[in-house]
């Protein structure tokens, strides 16, 4: 049997992280999802979805994203029960996160976005800027061609190159 929820969407509020008794860490949040329709006046609906993650995963989430964050969740759907202090059953279905991944880029100089982000204390981006970093940028092609005689490169100029249709393979 398979029970594989994939989810994009963004966070209604930030993370709420509590730790378990034993010192677990458990983080929930509600992901609102866009639908693929829109309704009769044109306007596009949301879900809300209850989400759960743990442990180290929970603490990573909590501390790189907020309210309004952009992130895209891998897990399983789950319902549990319990009983409320009028002794009435209680059913809760919610997503509990395996894997996660940021689907936008930190904003602001690492400051968090949304509308809370002039309140939050400025957090440093541990991954540089993409010019000191060694995942892209500007400069890393500087740093490749240094060195190398680029007379035999014909991309190298910045000049057109001529080509037919009939020598192109599709």
């Amino acid at each position: 049997m398979i029970n594989t929820v994939v989810l994009t969407g963004r966070l209604t509020r930030d993370v709420d992280l509590r730790y378990t008794q034993s010192g677990a860490a458990v983080g929930t949040f509600t992901l609102a999802v866009d639908r693929r329709f829109t309704n009769s006046n044109g306007d596009r609906e949301a879900d809300f979805v209850n989400c759960v993650i743990w442990r180290k995963p929970a603490e990573n989430l909590a501390n790189f994203v907020h309210k309004g964050s952009l992130i895209g969740i891998e897990g399983r759907l789950q319902t549990r029960n319990y009983e409320n202090k009028q002794g009435q059953r209680v059913y809760v279905t919610e997503v509990v996160v395996d894997n996660f991944t940021f689907l936008e880029p930190r904003q602001n100089g690492g400051q968090p976005s949304g509308n809370n982000a002039g309140n939050a204390a400025p957090q440093q981006n541990p991954f540089g800027t993409p010019d000191n970093n060694n995942f892209g940028g500007s400069n890393n092609n500087q740093n490749i061609n240094k060195g190398s005689d680029n007379s035999a490169d014909p991309f190298a100029g910045g000049d057109q190159i001529d080509i037919s249709d009939d020598d192109l393979p599709f």
